[in-house]
């Protein structure tokens, strides 16, 4: 019996320091901890979780209270509100490292949707022990402060393309830029987005209709900017395509 219990004992151990092993590697993947000192880094490996989603899971929804500041780890997630009308706009997607709703320190309801755009694993923490680590670490804070402020930036631009005397193939050719500087993979023929984006995605990207955006996709497409294959988008000439959205 005593052999069995150690022998439990021990399983139980190595799971655990698995566990712990696997919050400290996530830890060092996030951007905001780089500068973050070794005694903080020691305190959220102790105090944080890993959470896996499904690609469709909500992480969180609007106006729900949320206690836990999330960190993306692996896969993506996005950002999204729904207007009056129930149309769903992506504001951001985001990947490894960044943080997802630094907006909950606040210690107001969620503002944001948020969904697995793929399977992918989230760091959490308690909302209450983060704030008393920045409290002790202005490294961190500031860390903190600079992914929030690049969320700040990134609306701004939105604006500037969502007016509409932006022509909408312009504006899908801006967003397409974007998204192939963040997830392309340069080869012969250009750069392909290396994530699923669909035509329905795109639009809830840009609040527009899918019509719409097939649409002027093919105007891309025409131009000798853009292919498709397969669903893929690939950029043939990502400078071409910049001085195309930024043409008066």
């Amino acid at each position: 019996m005593r052999n069995v219990l150690n022998s439990g004992f021990a399983w139980l151990t190595i799971k655990i320091l698995v566990m712990m092993m696997n919050i400290s590697e996530a830890v060092a993947l996030v951007e905001a901890f780089q500068q973050a000192t070794p005694q903080s880094v020691r305190v959220l490996s102790a105090c944080g979780a890993v959470r896996r989603l499904v690609k469709g899971e909500h992480l969180f929804f609007d106006k729900e209270p949320v206690e836990m500041v999330y960190i993306v780890i692996s896969g993506l997630v996005t950002l999204y509100t729904v207007d009056a009308q129930g149309e769903k706009k992506v504001i951001f997607i985001l990947d490894k490292g960044k943080l997802i709703n630094e907006v909950v320190l606040q210690g107001i309801p969620a503002s944001i949707n948020c969904e697995a755009f793929e399977e992918a694993q989230i760091l959490c923490f308690d909302r209450q022990d983060f704030l008393r680590v920045m409290e002790q670490d202005f490294s961190l804070t500031k860390s903190v402060l600079a992914s929030l402020a690049m969320k700040v930036r990134r609306l701004y631009r939105q604006m500037k393309n969502t007016p509409n005397s932006v022509r909408g193939d312009k504006r899908i050719a801006a967003k397409l830029w974007k998204l192939s500087r963040d997830y392309g993979v340069p080869g012969q023929g250009g750069t392909t987005i290396n994530i699923d984006v669909s035509i329905t995605y795109l639009a809830e990207m840009l609040g527009s209709r899918r019509e719409t955006v097939s649409r002027q996709l093919k105007i891309l497409v025409s131009q000798g900017l853009i292919r498709i294959n397969d669903g893929q988008i690939t950029i043939v000439d990502r400078d071409k395509l910049s001085e195309y959205f930024k043409l008066p």
